[in-house]
């Protein structure tokens, strides 16, 4: 923490521009792109709170990012990390939820890696009952992503079954407890035993290792024949027939993510044959005002599975923000399970 003290002050027109530390990406390219660096503080506008961040955590979009592969949304801060915990410490004029010494966590376009970072007002949230300060920064991506694709469009309900693929993922361990939280009954795909043991100590009901068995065949043991009634899928286009082919009449398929390739061929007759719905989103290139309605069900409607301990934060390790490019080599190895941290 001794940054603070080392903290220049620029006079640009009259008025003091302070630094703070970021982790820049210095060029596309390896973790090694990753740099910290010192920088301008973010300027909030109007709708904003500007957050001391105290812990922000890793995604695979911010690796996507990395590699120049998923550029921030206009106007969004160049510099990675789509989720903080930390103390607010100014808001816009326009603020009326929060004030100044809050506690907080918030669902951000980028700028997480970062000693502050400025969200919209719609974007942030109290920390969930009995939850640390740390350990919050591990909930808005994966609720925002789950709530919003799973329940808000999928509709999965309670007696429901639903297959995650990446179980093991910061979005999967989240995902296996909600989803058993309103009663749904869960499989889960992961590359290891010990992987799909752990989600197994969450609740998930089956664990099928993608790397050993067909996960097409098991759902259809373990279903009668009948198939899995929503998907949670990060894995695309080589998963995309196989998905199909695993879905009950009704189902639904919900595409996050191409770590299998963005293309494929397909027979389209499941979907008529079955009457199956395919859908996909982002989270980052929505609006704030879209945001904001995702942020708002996911305090009704997770925040109390959290206060309740039913949805537990799942954190694998903590690097120093100064770290960044060896947390990026870690995640990017697939070894962990749950989420990663990084505290500037």
């Amino acid at each position: 923490r001794g940054l603070e003290k080392r903290r220049r002050k620029v006079v640009w027109n009259n008025k003091p521009i302070t630094k703070m530390k970021a982790i820049v990406i210095t060029s596309p390219g390896g973790p090694e792109v990753l740099q910290l660096q010192e920088v301008e503080d973010p300027q909030i506008k109007d709708d904003e709170v500007l957050i001391k961040v105290h812990a922000t955590a890793l995604n695979r979009a911010d690796t996507l990012q990395r590699k120049g592969g998923y550029p921030p949304p206009q106007g969004a801060s160049p510099y990675p990390g789509l989720e903080c915990s930390g103390i607010i410490e100014s808001v816009g004029k326009n603020v009326s939820k929060w004030k100044i010494g809050d506690q907080v966590c918030a669902l951000l376009s980028g700028g997480g890696y970062a000693e502050k970072v400025a969200a919209p007002e719609g974007q942030v949230l109290p920390i969930p009952s009995g939850i640390s300060l740390k350990d919050a920064t591990s909930f808005p991506e994966v609720a925002c992503t789950v709530w919003s694709t799973t329940f808000m469009t999928s509709r999965l309900s309670k007696g429901e079954t639903l297959l995650i693929h990446g179980g093991s993922s910061g979005i999967g361990t989240f995902a296996i407890q909600i989803a058993k939280y309103i009663g749904a009954k869960v499989f889960v795909t992961a590359g290891s035993e010990a992987k799909l043991a752990f989600c197994k100590s969450i609740g998930a009901d089956v664990g099928i290792n993608y790397k050993t068995e067909d996960f097409v065949a098991r759902v259809k043991e373990e279903t009668g024949g009948q198939g899995v009634d929503v998907i949670l899928d990060c894995v695309g286009g080589s998963y995309f027939q196989r998905n199909l082919d695993s879905l009950n009449f009704d189902g639904r398929l919900f595409i996050i993510g191409f770590q299998g390739g963005v293309t494929t061929q397909v027979d389209l007759r499941p979907i008529l044959a079955k009457r199956l719905t395919i859908q996909g989103a982002g989270l980052r290139s929505r609006s704030p005002e879209n945001k904001a309605v995702i942020i708002s069900e996911v305090e009704k409607n997770v925040w109390p599975a959290i206060a309740e301990g039913k949805v537990k934060p799942v954190i694998y390790k903590t690097f120093p923000l100064s770290e960044a490019a060896e947390a990026h080599r870690l995640m990017e190895s697939s070894q962990h399970i749950g989420k990663i941290l990084l505290l500037p």
